[in-house]
C-alpha cells in the first residue's frame, strides 16, 4: 500500500462526505437515496458493499474513471446515512429494487455497473433481472454462495452486533485489518501502521445498519446466474477471506459471458490496497463493453 496515496484518498473521501448537505436525493422503492455524480461521458454506477458509504469509491475509483472519460455515480445504500434507514431487516431484493429505481430516476440506463462485495451481489442480481438497465458489469470480490467458513463468519458478526457489545476502537481496527487486508500489507510495518490508524480513526463512523444485517448473502445463486446475458468481469483478490478466489471463480463460471481477473497481494479491500491494478482491470473491461 502506498501510504501517501491512501491518505490522499482518505482526505478526498472526507471532502466528498463534507459535501453531504449538498448531495441530491432520489425517491425510489419507498425510500430516499443520496447520490453524487462526477465527471462526464458514459455513465458508470458504482455500488458499495455493506457497512460502507458510497463516497469510499471517491478515494481511488471515481478519479480514475473520470480521467478515463466516464461519468461516475456513487450512492449510499439504504441504511447508510444520509440515505433512508427504514426499520427492520433488509433483503437483497430490496437493495436491487433500490438500485433499479435509482437508474430509472436518473435515466442513465442501460449503464455500466461496478459493484464490490455485497454491491457486486446487487449488481449481478440487477443484471439478471433487468438486463435492459445494465450494459455491462464489473463484479469485485463477489460470490454466488457461502461455504461453511463464510456462513460461520456471518453468524459470528450478527451475534456480536445483536449482543450490543461495543469493541474498543483499537481492537476493532486490529480485527478489521486482519479480516480485510492481505498479509503482504500486514507484514509491511509502515503500511500496517497506516491502515491501523485509518481504521481506528474511522471506527464507528459508518456502522453497518441493523437492517443490512438481514441481507441474505448465503443462498446458492449459481444456477440462476446462468441466466445473466450482459458481459461481466469478476475480479478476485488472492488473499480475500470474505469472498475468496474460489467463490469468485464460481460466479465467473456461472455467468455465460464473464471473465475472471485475480489480483495478488490484496485482501477483501483490494480496491483500496491495490487501486491502480483494480482501476486498470475495471477500465480495460469497460472500454471494451
Amino acid at each position: 500500500m502506498r501510504l501517501g496515496a491512501s491518505w490522499t484518498g482518505v482526505r478526498r473521501a472526507r471532502a466528498a462526505r463534507a459535501m453531504v448537505g449538498d448531495m441530491p436525493f432520489v425517491s425510489t422503492n419507498g425510500i430516499q437515496l443520496s447520490y453524487q455524480r462526477s465527471g462526464s461521458g458514459d455513465p458508470v454506477l458504482l455500488i458499495m458493499g455493506s457497512n460502507a458509504a458510497g463516497h469510499v469509491w471517491t478515494m481511488h475509483q471515481t478519479p480514475a474513471l473520470n480521467a478515463a472519460g466516464y461519468e461516475t455515480i456513487v450512492f449510499d445504500n439504504r441504511g447508510i446515512a444520509p440515505s433512508s434507514a427504514p426499520p427492520g431487516d433488509y433483503t437483497l431484493a430490496d437493495l436491487v429494487a433500490d438500485t433499479k429505481g435509482l437508474i430509472q430516476a436518473l435515466d442513465i440506463g442501460p449503464c455500466r455497473v461496478v459493484g464490490t462485495s455485497m454491491g457486486a451481489m446487487i449488481a449481478q442480481e440487477l443484471a439478471l433481472e433487468c438486463p435492459e438497465l445494465v450494459r455491462s458489469a464489473v463484479l469485485i470480490a463477489t460470490r454466488s454462495r457461502s461455504d461453511v467458513t463464510r456462513r460461520a463468519l456471518t453468524r459470528a458478526d450478527r451475534a456480536l452486533r445483536e449482543s450490543g457489545v461495543e469493541l474498543p476502537p483499537g481492537y476493532e481496527a486490529m480485527r478489521t485489518v486482519l479480516e480485510m487486508l492481505s498479509p503482504v500489507t500486514l507484514n509491511d510495518d509502515a503500511a500496517a501502521s497506516g491502515w491501523l490508524e485509518i481504521f481506528e480513526l474511522t471506527t464507528g463512523a459508518g456502522r453497518e445498519s441493523a437492517g443490512q444485517l438481514g441481507v441474505d448473502t448465503v443462498g446458492d445463486r449459481r444456477a440462476a446466474l446462468r441466466g445473466v446475458t450482459v458481459p461481466c468481469r469478476a475480479i478476485a483478490f488472492a488473499d480475500d477471506l470474505i469472498c475468496p478466489p474460489h467463490l469468485v471463480a464460481e460466479v465467473a463460471d456461472a455467468i455465460p459471458d464473464c471473465d475472471l481477473v485475480e489480483l495478488p497481494g490484496c485482501g477483501h479491500l483490494g480496491n483500496l490496497e491495490r487501486p491502480d491494478a483494480v482501476n486498470a482491470a475495471i477500465i480495460e473491461f469497460l472500454d471494451k463493453n
